[in-house]
């Protein structure tokens, strides 16, 4: 059985009434706030907000994920099929390139599952930005991605790595049996090709 398969399913498969994206918006509409957002700037003296400038530009490229988490916030997993499509990166792109847009951020899902990740990876460094993924780090512990760490280094990605504890029984318990010993794994392959060494 793999990590995969004793990993919770996503909140969709399981037919949760959060599912639906409006079902949670009905529920946080629900909750009584001390003071609503524009109030709490006012008093912070920051209202109204004014545009600064886009410095980030931050890419969900799909649900699609090897693990599917009870915290994650996408609800995000393996049964999950949907990706950013390849002409929606290259209007994203567009905008980047228009712009000078200095960094941008991938995330998801497992980013690096959509089948186009390596592609907008190498673009977006063809354009001069700063590229980071956000890495739940098992993902390069697969067949597919296993090149990864070499990949990133090779271009100059910044890896933002996702690991809930430092101990193996409570990111096990959050993330699916045997998560924490394949971080680890994938962190030390990353650590041999200077990542977090401090420079």
């Amino acid at each position: 059985m793999t990590v995969e398969e004793r990993t919770p399913s996503s909140l969709r498969s399981r037919g949760a009434s959060l599912a639906p994206a409006s079902a949670q918006r009905t529920l946080l509409d629900a909750q009584p706030l001390a003071r609503e957002f524009p109030a709490a700037l006012t008093a912070a003296g920051l209202w109204p907000l004014r545009p600064v400038g886009l410095q980030v530009l931050q890419l969900n490229l799909g649900k699609v994920c090897n693990q599917a988490c009870r915290h994650c916030h996408v609800d995000a997993g393996p049964d999950r099929r949907e990706s950013m499509s390849r002409e929606t990166m290259e209007a994203c792109l567009r905008l980047v390139e228009r712009w000078r847009v200095p960094t941008v951020d991938l995330t998801g899902g497992a980013p690096e599952m959509n089948p186009h990740f390596r592609w907008l990876v190498e673009r977006c460094r063809a354009l001069g930005a700063h590229v980071m993924d956000r890495c739940n780090l098992t993902i390069l512990e697969t067949a597919p991605h296993r090149d990864l760490p070499e990949f990133f280094a090779r271009h100059g990605v910044e890896v933002v790595c996702s690991l809930p504890h430092y101990r193996a029984p409570s990111t096990d318990r959050q993330r699916g049996d045997g998560v924490y010993e394949r971080s680890i794994a994938a962190l030390q392959r990353l650590n041999a090709l200077g990542y977090g060494d401090g420079a």
